[in-house]
């Protein structure tokens, strides 16, 4: 039985904004497209959701096929839907649910499926590419997103390894938030909000005073908040 309906058929897509730190700088992950739309040109990793997945499992999927970052790899939440017409050059209209993706220090990635090129980018020079779709505005309102959730969350420690000194959780904010912050005012801050980091009680000697190492709390939010300028 063939079943019709005044509605129009959609496709559901997925794109992801991957964010990390290489060398104190924050990047994105860019791919260079290998199928027949938008070939060659470079886009966020994206894909089509599978009748057998969910939402959460073709984000995951895109950024293991076009990079080789597994689930444990990133701290991975949804940003928002996209569904301009027109967004999409092929026939039947697309919907993309975006996603951001955060993860410390991840590796070079590794491309499969319809990514002839996949690597990580300084945002500063990922905005000046030309990017497929519409995802120059996906980019934005991501990193958007992770500017603001440093604000109220504990996710910056998502940029950090396991164990990490204040110094180093100060430069995330520092790269994330394309600013200068002042030391004392920033440990005071990120001491006195409760759960946000736990001390493990080593040091790291050197020069100057020994750098205490924390790890993350048990904490999701900040409160007191820490602002932007």
């Amino acid at each position: 039985m063939v079943f019709s309906s005044k509605f129009p058929v959609f496709a559901v897509a997925c794109d992801v904004v991957a964010l990390t730190l290489r060398e104190g700088v924050l990047c994105v992950l860019l791919v260079r497209r290998a199928s027949s739309v938008f070939r060659g040109r470079w886009a966020l990793p994206s894909g089509f959701v599978r009748q057998t997945e969910s939402l959460e499992q073709a984000a995951a999927r895109e950024l293991a096929e076009e990079a080789g970052l597994g689930e444990r790899d990133v701290v991975l939440e949804q940003l928002r839907s996209y569904g301009d017409p027109g967004r999409d050059p092929r026939p039947e209209r697309v919907v993309s649910v975006a996603w951001l993706a955060l993860g410390a220090d991840l590796p070079d990635p590794t491309p499969d499926t319809d990514a002839d090129l996949a690597e990580w980018v300084p945002l500063t020079e990922a905005y000046g590419r030309e990017l497929a779709f519409d995802h120059a505005v996906i980019l934005r309102d991501g990193v958007e997103r992770a500017r603001s959730k440093l604000e109220y969350s504990t996710v910056a420690t998502a940029f950090c390894e396991e164990t990490f000194t204040l110094p180093e959780l100060r430069r995330v904010y520092e790269a994330v938030w394309d600013t200068e912050l002042d030391n004392r005012n920033f440990q005071r801050k990120v001491t006195t909000a409760e759960g946000f980091v736990e001390d493990t009680g080593e040091v790291i000697r050197g020069r100057g005073r020994p750098a205490k190492v924390f790890r993350r709390g048990s904490a999701t939010t900040l409160f007191p908040p820490i602002m932007r300028r």
